[in-house]
């Protein structure tokens, strides 16, 4: 019988004495551990709302969306939830933070590149694009006050890059609390954990598969963390090819095109999910200064090149 990652994924849990569950959500398989059996159905259940919420608030795919909406006001100030508000405030505290390496008004960019619709729905293979090097137009153009919110004619926002991040952080706090237990939530390799760690820490599988967390056996690295996040940028991961060009989603913001730098993967420990998809988002697009960048800020990272051999930043585990 062969099994799959995800049986294999299920028997370590076992051995670990955890309880582990998957499902699709927000575009992304997403994943949730448990340090308690019973509190399962609790945990998943507030998981899938904070998630439920997220997608109704920032989905650049659902026409009934606060950020769909937003991206097509042509303008208008709109009114926002305060989960949208929060979120898109996230997004620009990323672009600051970065200096505008993370910037959330590449969404036209990508829409131009054929990445319009649920990636799922891309299609693998297409013809040729006509693309123009060009600038997004700046996350410093984005107003947000007073429950409203506004975008220049004819910019959209893209919150790829922190929502997801955003998700899981809020998903694994409000797990927690709801299963008095600890509580580890993945969303496509952005993970959080909550709550009282498991004997020895939560084990992390790192490698260029970025689904699932929990480790299997022969799967790459294998870290412990405690608290706080990681998050695993790649530029292997939703991937389309138009006129024989091979793109990816990660945009470098100052060409509108996806970065060209050294690096496949850039996987990110920090003090939330969000900051650590920040700095492996910013590291990908930075290209050859990033392992400098992420090691004067403090970060522990790993990097992997396009050869596969990996570079480790500061206290990253080297085995």
């Amino acid at each position: 019988m062969m099994l799959t990652r995800r049986d294999e994924h299920a028997r370590a849990a076992r051995r670990l004495g955890l309880s582990v569950c998957d499902w699709p959500a927000l575009g992304t398989p997403a994943q949730l551990v448990v340090t308690a059996a019973d509190a399962m159905a609790d945990a998943r259940a507030a998981v899938e709302r904070v998630l439920r919420d997220i997608d109704l608030a920032a989905s650049r795919f659902r026409e009934d969306s606060e950020l769909s909406r937003l991206n097509t006001a042509a303008g208008s100030w709109v009114p926002v939830t305060p989960l949208f508000a929060r979120a898109l405030q996230v997004a620009v505290d990323a672009a600051r933070w970065t200096g505008g390496l993370v910037d959330p008004t590449v969404g036209e960019a990508l829409i131009r590149l054929g990445y319009d619709r649920t990636f799922a729905a891309v299609p693998a293979v297409a013809g040729p694009l006509r693309v123009r090097v060009s600038a997004a137009p700046g996350w410093q153009r984005i107003e947000l006050a007073d429950g409203r919110a506004r975008l220049p004619v004819g910019a959209r926002i893209d919150l790829g890059a922190t929502a997801k991040a955003l998700a899981a952080d809020l998903a694994a706090a409000a797990a927690a609390e709801a299963a008095g237990c600890g509580v580890l939530v993945s969303l496509g390799g952005d993970i959080a954990v909550a709550g009282e760690a498991p004997a020895g820490g939560w084990p992390i599988a790192i490698d260029d598969v970025t689904d699932l967390a929990l480790p299997a056996d022969e799967h790459g690295q294998v870290i412990v963390i405690r608290d706080g996040g990681l998050a695993t940028s790649s530029t292997r991961a939703r991937r389309w090819q138009r006129g024989g060009v091979e793109l990816h989603h990660l945009l470098d913001p100052r060409s509108g095109l996806p970065a060209r730098g050294p690096w496949r993967t850039v996987s990110v420990t920090a003090s939330t999910c969000v900051l650590a998809n920040t700095a492996s988002t910013a590291a990908v697009i930075l290209g050859a200064d990033a392992p400098g960048w992420l090691r004067d800020r403090g970060f522990h990272a790993r990097l992997v090149g396009a050869d596969g051999v990996p570079m480790y930043v500061n206290d990253w585990p080297r085995s």
